[in-house]
């Protein structure tokens, strides 16, 4: 059932977005754990149209949120203002009541209104004025940053890090998947003429469904021996929190279920830790001075930590 869906929703989004399997598995397991990403890449390689495309996919209400350093907390949450014909105050929602957030350019806002998604991504609730709003589901934000230019821009803080389920990066696309864009796009846009697949209500039994896959304990060890490793190993001056152990066991529930399985392999957690694991991890100094990245650290990492094997 999960795969079917999965199936569904990739075969559409690739209607418009040319190549780009493995990321769009990538968001669908985001979707199916209740996650978010943060889309790291420069501009023009398709982020804002590969979100829309799966909103649109999944049936979902879409927001866009342009973030700049003059945009305040309440341009994101909403606010309560006087309405004068009715002597009352009323609730204008803000753009994150939405079940697909973009935040484009998200580094670019101050501080103060990068918080403003924090209550919402961790609790899916926003408190406006002392009042509790509650967000539908499905909620998935899509934050997008350009890791090249710097000027302008105010670095995400460790703890907004934290909450994005996954970091990615779309890459540029091969010389024949450019060709087909080209062609795609000549006359038309086919994001114009994109149709849902499937509803809100089916995704979120979907989730629920996700939460059942077996995961054996061997395979929860590992994903903690994974974990566990990231604050004890020689370039890493931060390891990953207990957060991110539930990120990783959750994001092998989802591929397991995406890829047809009932149960977790070792090799969903292999996969994925690198998505994972980059970007809630400091490396020290010398291994930054090395040419190391944090993705190279996860990936040996990962192959140092013994994998569990069937008796």
């Amino acid at each position: 059932m999960i795969d079917e869906v999965t199936a569904r929703v990739r075969q559409n989004v690739k209607r418009v977005i040319v190549g780009k399997d493995d990321v769009i598995d990538l968001m669908m397991v985001a979707v199916l754990s209740e996650g978010h990403i943060l889309l790291e890449d420069v501009p023009g390689t398709g982020k804002t149209t590969l979100a829309k495309a799966v909103a649109a996919s999944l049936g979902c209400t879409f927001r866009r949120i342009q973030f700049t350093p003059d945009l305040l907390p309440s341009d994101v949450t909403g606010i309560n203002y006087f309405n004068q014909k009715t002597q009352t105050f009323e609730f204008r929602p803000g753009p994150i009541l939405s079940q697909v957030v973009l935040a484009d350019e998200i580094n670019r806002a101050t501080p103060r209104t990068q918080s403003a998604l924090l209550e919402g991504m961790q609790e899916r609730q926003m408190t406006i004025d002392g009042e509790t709003h509650r967000l539908p589901r499905p909620f998935l934000v899509l934050a997008t940053q350009n890791p090249i230019e710097l000027e302008g821009t105010f670095p995400l803080p460790e703890a907004q890090l934290d909450r994005f389920l996954m970091r990615v990066a779309l890459g540029y696309p091969s010389e024949e998947e450019e060709n087909h864009i080209l062609q795609r796009f000549r006359l038309d846009d086919p994001l114009d003429d994109l149709q849902p697949v499937t509803d809100p209500g089916t995704v979120t039994d979907l989730i629920r469904q996700v939460r059942e896959i077996h995961v054996a304990e061997a395979v929860q060890n590992y994903v903690v021996s994974v974990i566990r490793s990231t604050r004890t190993h020689d370039e890493i001056d931060l390891g990953a929190s207990p957060r991110a152990a539930l990120a990783l066991y959750r994001t092998a529930q989802a591929r397991a279920a995406v890829n047809g399985q009932d149960y977790v392999l070792p090799d969903d957690v292999k996969f994925l830790a690198p998505y994972v694991l980059t970007h809630r991890i400091q490396i020290n100094p010398q291994t930054r001075l090395r040419g190391r990245r944090p993705e190279d650290v996860v990936i040996d990492l990962v192959d140092t930590v013994p994998v569990p094997v069937e008796h």
